[in-house]
């Protein structure tokens, strides 16, 4: 079991890397990988299942102890990636298949991966996990609306069928975890350690099925998405932590609203794009693109905010000593 884990920890860490392999083995191999396309739903539900296995009534305490905080973080989500989304689409006058791509990445939720990348950045985790779960929660209410709302211009959108989809592939695998936590309770603790494997290997599989399916388009807009997939990202973050300065939260609470806003849940964008928008496979390529580039931002960005420090606040203890070893040596 110890080695599953470190394996785990590992394939985690080099979550990035694996998704720009698998990503170019479904573009050189696109008939190899297409088959994958019909199990984006099932993938992706075994993703929000293992989230429900980790959740505890403590993750959603913060709403309660600080919900003014919780609240801002829930509507920095779902107005800021919108928002911006909003304006990259019509800045760069995207075609309505990848307009709608990014729109939809947009109104996603935020990932779970924000949680991990905010402890690495030293700031408030307890805030990000109950950040990500209320958005989650959410999402089959709130995401189908901003995209009828946004995305309707360009293609046609129907939110109630959008919104059977996301209980069906959140709410329901999410429940599922949750009740199996609860009746198993500690003894859960062996399957949590494999969970990130289980993630990346699904969210990886899907990348390489997104770009199987839409190889033939890529070289034209390829470079296009990539540009707008790192301008979104790199404005939510931004914003996010511009939002929080100006609404009075410290420095912890500012490094998880930045870290959050700017983390999809990409996964979803792709399963609902291939779903809703499967006459146009390019509109799954933003999330898909969004997956490897927030997987190399969000360590980017937790390793500069380790760094930063409010004035009076205290090293840790492996910090003091790691310094005092550099200074030995």
């Amino acid at each position: 079991m110890q080695a599953l884990a470190a394996l785990s920890r590992f394939v985690n860490k080099t979550f990035a890397l694996w998704v720009l392999v698998f990503g170019i083995v479904g573009y050189l191999f696109p008939e190899l990988c297409k088959p994958l396309g019909g199990w984006i739903t099932i993938l992706l539900g075994i993703v929000m299942f293992g989230m429900g296995l980790t959740l505890t009534p403590d993750d959603f305490r913060e709403v309660f102890r600080r919900p003014r905080d919780v609240l801002i973080g829930v509507l920095g989500q779902f107005i800021i990636m919108p928002s911006v989304a909003y304006v990259l689409c019509i800045a760069f006058q995207l075609p309505p298949d990848i307009a709608v791509g990014v729109m939809l990445v947009g109104c996603c939720p935020g990932g779970t991966a924000s949680n991990v990348m905010t402890f690495l950045a030293r700031g408030d985790v307890a805030l990000s996990v109950t950040i990500t779960s209320c958005t989650t929660l959410l999402a089959p209410f709130v995401t189908p609306a901003l995209m009828y709302f946004f995305a309707s211009q360009w293609l046609a959108v129907d939110p109630m069928s959008m919104f059977l989809s996301i209980v069906q592939v959140v709410l329901v695998p999410i429940a599922a975890g949750v009740l199996l936590h609860k009746l198993l309770g500690e003894r859960i603790q062996v399957a949590v350690a494999a969970l990130p494997l289980v993630s990346v290997v699904a969210i990886v599989l899907i990348v390489a099925a997104v770009v199987a399916a839409s190889a033939g388009q890529i070289a034209n807009a390829g470079l296009l998405v990539f540009a707008v997939v790192v301008l979104h990202n790199g404005f939510g973050m931004l914003i996010g932590y511009l939002l929080a300065k100006f609404t009075g939260m410290n420095l912890a609470k500012r490094k998880c609203l930045a870290i959050e806003v700017g983390m999809q849940n990409s996964g979803l964008g792709v399963a609902l794009a291939m779903v809703h928008f499967a006459a146009n496979p390019l509109a799954a390529l933003p999330s898909a693109i969004f997956s490897f580039w927030h997987n190399i931002s969000g360590p980017v960005m937790a390793t500069i905010f380790h760094g930063w420090r409010e004035e009076g606040e205290a090293e840790s203890m492996l910090e003091k000593i790691a310094a005092k070893h550099a200074k030995k040596a």
